[in-house]
């Protein structure tokens, strides 16, 4: 069963082998979480967890998603958004993605913005599914490797 929770320090270490799969050289590494995690009046930050286990004692609790936001006045901005390979197509980033807009909403702002890489068809599916729309593009945004990033909004009805 996927639960999620406030992402708190302990979790850093459980994501960051996810964040390094899924991002390589391009990855945050733990400084930038635990900086973002002390931000609390402008961040909010989730974890996707899955048991794994029958019995309540000795049962473990898997990171398997994350993600962040930020707010200031009326904008938000998605920081990171990840989900572990072996769980894609689960829905995990689909959960992660409703509950920050969810919280970008009783922050009261009016625009969501975000960068997605150029390559990754299937974030920009869903971003545009939750309403995101392509604004703009930032050559060579990602570095090392100078991958483009498209800018997306979504902006409140």
């Amino acid at each position: 069963m996927i639960g999620l929770a406030p992402m708190r320090w302990w979790h850093i270490a459980c994501l960051l082998p996810i964040e390094s799969d899924l991002f390589g050289a391009e990855g945050w590494p733990a400084g930038v979480f635990w900086s973002e995690l002390a931000e609390y009046a402008s961040r909010h930050y989730l974890v996707a967890t899955e048991r794994r286990g029958g019995e309540v004692i000795g049962e473990v609790i898997d990171v398997v998603g994350y993600g962040g936001l930020s707010t200031y006045g009326t904008e938000s901005y998605i920081q990171t958004l990840g989900v572990r390979r072996d769980r894609h197509g689960a829905g995990i980033g689909r959960a992660l993605l409703a509950a920050l807009l969810g919280q970008a909403d009783e922050r009261g702002a009016t625009t969501v913005a975000l960068e997605v890489r150029a390559d990754n068809a299937v974030a920009q599916r869903l971003y545009a599914a939750h309403g995101f729309e392509p604004v703009g593009l930032r050559s060579g945004y990602y570095q090392p490797s100078g991958t483009d990033a498209v800018v997306m909004v979504r902006r409140a009805n």
